[in-house]
């Protein structure tokens, strides 16, 4: 599998990205709230990751379910982009498909995130820094900030 540096800043809460095996394609995604998160049955939620990332310039990063949490809780990570010029935090769009209300702790696994670009698939070298060395234009506006129209 080939490996590649991403640069990661974490908040106080935040859990480092980490791969369950040598060969996994997704890092597994924490969460990062200090106290705990209701998603009713039938709801939505963002949940922080307290994560920021600064990706290489031809890459993108796919957040993505994990199956296990959807099989036997019916909890849907959406499927989203982090694109190459996003730095904000990285946030888990968490869809409740199961049949009573889901408790979000700080430190479960929630979705994953999978990277792409030039030469395909790779596993992230997480690097954490204080700051990024590069800046964005767009920075951290993300979730729609670009409009519908």
């Amino acid at each position: 599998m080939n490996k590649r540096q991403v640069n990661i800043i974490l908040s106080e809460h935040a859990t480092m990205p980490s791969y369950a095996t040598p060969l996994s394609s997704g890092a597994d995604l924490y969460s990062a709230n200090d106290s705990g998160i209701v998603i009713p049955k039938g709801g939505i939620k963002l949940i922080p990751t307290g994560i920021r990332m600064e990706l290489p310039e031809d890459a993108e990063g796919q957040i993505r379910p994990r199956s296990g949490l959807s099989l036997k809780k019916g909890i849907i990570a959406v499927m989203g982009t982090i694109d190459a010029d996003y730095q904000g935090e990285i946030g888990i769009v968490i869809q409740n498909c199961g049949d009573s209300d889901f408790v979000v702790y700080k430190g479960e696994r929630l979705a994953q995130i999978v990277f792409n670009g030039a030469g395909g698939l790779f596993q992230a070298h997480f690097n954490e820094v204080e700051e990024f060395t590069r800046n964005s234009e767009r920075g951290e506006g993300g979730f729609g900030h670009t409009g519908t129209k």
